[in-house]
């Protein structure tokens, strides 16, 4: 089961709000333990530039090397 939530300030911490709808389905009580996957949702663009590159040529070098014999 997948939804969207916002993350909230709630003291010091940061807590999410389950969606009534989810809560009904799959019969989530008060104290029950429940599993969360999380998965933050990211910009593409915000990690460019991030990871440093295996090779040094750029990619026009590469794809020189990849028409070579064509």
């Amino acid at each position: 089961m997948e939804f969207k939530t916002i993350a909230r300030k709630w003291g010091s911490s940061i807590g999410v709000i389950l969606p009534k709808s989810i809560i009904d389905e799959n019969r989530i009580r008060e104290n029950d333990e429940v599993f969360i996957e999380l998965k933050k949702e990211t910009i593409l663009s915000s990690l460019f530039g991030k990871f440093p590159r295996k090779s040094k040529k750029t990619p026009q070098e590469i794809k020189d090397k990849a028409r070579e014999g064509w």
